[in-house]
């Protein structure tokens, strides 16, 4: 034994030495890996007090019902619903305000994270917000962890629209407030479930209201928003200006035909017959075009027909857009 030691003494003193550092750098490293640990929670505490995060709110949520093959027609049970579309992208602007112009919704478009911010101050009045992740100016991260930050705006659901699929990406779009992705391209049916999931009946419950109204029939809401380019403050400022330019109009009609002033009569019907097709008055437009027409022939008496259908026309027409600027 002693010869064995003796003969090998030098890598038994190079193998102890060589364990006892091993032992040493474990216990400094598993030191080490406590301090990076505790220094890391240390940074994510502090940068969560800057950034205020907040737990996500359980934000109104519908159940899914099964449905066919989404189609253009099939959003209009939306209508009502005010949306705000964060979006860089022309073309993408386009794509979704063309998919949802005959919809009935209100729709706003931002262009970067910043002009959102600014939209939202002015009013928040909004169902739901799609947000694009990357813009220019602020990105829709970092528009999203302000907008999260302000409590006027707990209640508006953010959807991210992004290409991003992955698995992480996805995460962290939810870690920073966001309540679900859209994919990019978009997809109708996507579209259509992400609306119906987040919005409630109560902002399309002027669609209940119009559908049993016979007075609406003379009146397609969802044509005058598309022809406004779904702008609804606007299109409720020309109803205003038709109601009280032309509820009166039959009247005056008359009086202008008794008096033989039959050319006068006529300008107002052009007039009238393209306000009304501007409005989604459809049905107006064309009696308003047929009156006028028998206006010059007046000793037929053809006319005294068409003015009771034009004033019956442009009564229900008045009635259902009073009751729409009234609900609006």
């Amino acid at each position: 034994m002693q010869n064995f030691l003796s003969e090998n003494y030098i890598e038994i003193v190079v193998f102890i030495l060589f364990l006892g550092l091993s032992i040493i750098y474990l216990i400094l490293r598993v030191k080490k890996n406590k301090q990076n640990k505790e220094t890391t929670n240390i940074i994510r505490e502090e940068i969560e007090k800057k950034v205020d995060v907040k737990p996500m709110l359980s934000r109104k949520k519908r159940e899914l019902i099964k449905h066919q093959k989404i189609t253009r027609d099939d959003f209009s049970i939306f209508t009502g619903v005010k949306i705000l579309i964060a979006e860089d992208n022309i073309i993408n602007q386009k794509v979704i305000i063309g998919l949802l112009s005959t919809s009935g919704i209100d729709i706003k478009v931002a262009n970067d994270g910043q002009e959102t911010l600014d939209m939202l101050e002015i009013n928040s009045d909004f169902s739901i917000i799609f947000m694009d992740v990357h813009m220019p100016i602020l990105d829709g991260f970092q528009a999203t962890k302000l907008i999260r930050k302000n409590p006027k705006y707990e209640h508006i659901p953010i959807i991210a629209l992004s290409g991003d699929t992955d698995a992480a990406d996805i995460k962290n779009m939810l870690d920073v407030g966001m309540d679900a992705h859209v994919e990019k391209p978009l997809n109708i049916d996507a579209l259509y479930d992400i609306l119906y999931i987040y919005t409630t009946a109560q902002e399309s419950k002027n669609t209940i209201l119009y559908k049993n109204n016979e007075a609406l029939k003379e009146f397609d809401i969802a044509l005058g928003l598309e022809i406004c380019s779904g702008d609804k403050e606007f299109y409720i400022e020309i109803l205003h200006d038709f109601i009280s330019t032309y509820s009166n109009s039959a009247m005056l009609i008359q009086e202008l035909i008794s008096n033989s002033n039959g050319s006068n009569a006529k300008k107002i019907l052009l007039d009238i017959s393209g306000v009304a097709a501007n409005i989604g008055a459809s049905k107006l437009h064309e009696i308003a075009i047929e009156l006028k027409d028998s206006i010059s022939n007046p000793a037929n008496l053809e006319y005294i027909t068409k003015l009771k259908k034009y004033k019956r026309s442009l009564q229900h027409t008045c009635k259902a857009i009073n009751e729409y600027i009234k609900q609006n």
